[in-house]
């Protein structure tokens, strides 16, 4: 059994939002992630998803673009992005969702002996005193619903089971420093995050990052050829 990530497919099966607009790393960019998945995985997999799954802005918009993604082998772990407006109570998308497929909010799951938890996060700030009254709040809101999270994680662990987390947003500023979000990752005994986010030819960013202790994995399908990552 692997596990691997990726994360902002910006499926758009019922909304006209073509990627290629955004770039060359874009063309074709959903066939060359079949063949790449097709190639890795098996039902024994698990695959996370970072954020960032559809264009859709209804729920049951985004359904054709789930489904899509349960056509592929493995198990499917999602998180919710900033464009994921379609997003709407996890137990309205339970109800939707194909076998071998999960979301986070708020909780965990444990599967082959791997806890994994995560939430959407935000914007951590270059400097404390950039940051507005209303990124303060929606930041704040974002570790309250980690730390649920991880909370969760800690209830399911038994027998030191790895707890890997996900994050759609960056959880450090461009200089890497420690946030609220890596202080509760590092607290809590997380051993690998993934995250996304970041797109385009000009993001200064490194796709593999040790801080503290903890692993952490760029994934956006753009910044790593449209390949899956495989982080264990």
């Amino acid at each position: 059994m692997k596990v691997f990530a990726i994360s902002d497919l910006h499926l758009s099966f019922n909304s006209e939002k073509p990627m290629d607009v955004f770039g060359g790393a874009w063309e074709n960019y959903l066939e060359k992630i079949e063949k790449d998945w097709n190639e890795k995985v098996t039902d024994e997999d698990i695959i996370l998803i970072a954020g960032d799954i559809s264009w859709a802005m209804k729920l049951e918009e985004a359904q054709e673009d789930l489904n899509y993604i349960a056509k592929f082998k493995g198990k499917k772990i999602l998180i919710r992005g900033n464009h994921d407006y379609w997003w709407k109570s996890p137990s309205s998308i339970r109800a939707m969702l194909k076998e071998n497929m999960y979301i986070l909010q708020n909780d965990s799951i444990l599967l082959n002996n791997i806890i994994f938890c995560g939430t959407r996060g935000w914007s951590v700030p270059e400097q404390q005193n950039l940051q507005t009254d209303e990124d303060k709040k929606i930041y704040d809101r974002e570790v309250s619903r980690l730390e649920l999270s991880l909370k969760s994680a800690k209830q399911k662990q038994q027998n030191d089971e790895p707890i890997i987390a996900l994050i759609h947003y960056p959880p450090f500023n461009s200089r890497l420093e420690n946030s609220e979000f890596t202080r509760l990752f590092e607290e809590y005994g997380v051993t690998k995050v993934i995250y996304g986010h970041l797109h385009g030819k000009d993001v200064k960013a490194v796709l593999e990052h040790k801080k503290n202790g903890v692993t952490y994995y760029l994934t956006s399908c753009d910044q790593i050829d449209n390949k899956l990552v495989e982080i264990m």
